[in-house]
């Protein structure tokens, strides 16, 4: 009897502290939601609108896509030895282009073929674009 006593007593002296640390409801529903933030380079191209709308059952072709935007880029950096936020980050146009004409109509198992060869040519180089961006603090 002494232990539910003593139990009902702590629950009776946690409530008000328990009411006092609740989250706040309020009936405002004016959505806050701030732009991504990033680490490095906040002001990049938007993506092809059409990667935010596609089906999830289409989703891989937003995939082959981006991983297609990541291999070309490293690949200028590589190339030109210079990691700044517009060779990191550049425009999807040629990429968006390029990708209409090598991966749009292909299937499924294509476009899974196609991104794990992106993959490996992007590993080929990640070393040396990761020592380069990092050297300029952009990694």
């Amino acid at each position: 009897m002494r232990k539910i006593t003593l139990a009902a007593a702590v629950i009776m002296l946690a409530a008000p502290l328990v009411a006092q640390t609740a989250p706040q409801v309020t009936n405002d529903l004016t959505v806050t939601i701030a732009p991504q933030q990033y680490r490095i380079c906040n002001d990049r191209p938007a993506r092809p609108t059409w990667m935010d709308e596609v089906h999830p059952r289409e989703a891989y072709k937003a995939l082959t896509l981006m991983r297609l935007y990541e291999l070309r880029a490293w690949q200028a950096i590589r190339s030109s030895s210079d990691c700044g936020c517009d060779v990191r980050f550049p425009t999807w146009d040629s990429v968006s282009a390029e990708y209409e004409e090598r991966f749009s109509s292909s299937t499924q198992a294509e476009h899974t073929q196609a991104r794990l060869a992106l993959r490996d040519q992007q590993n080929q180089i990640a070393r040396d674009v990761q020592d380069l961006c990092e050297a300029q603090g952009n990694w």
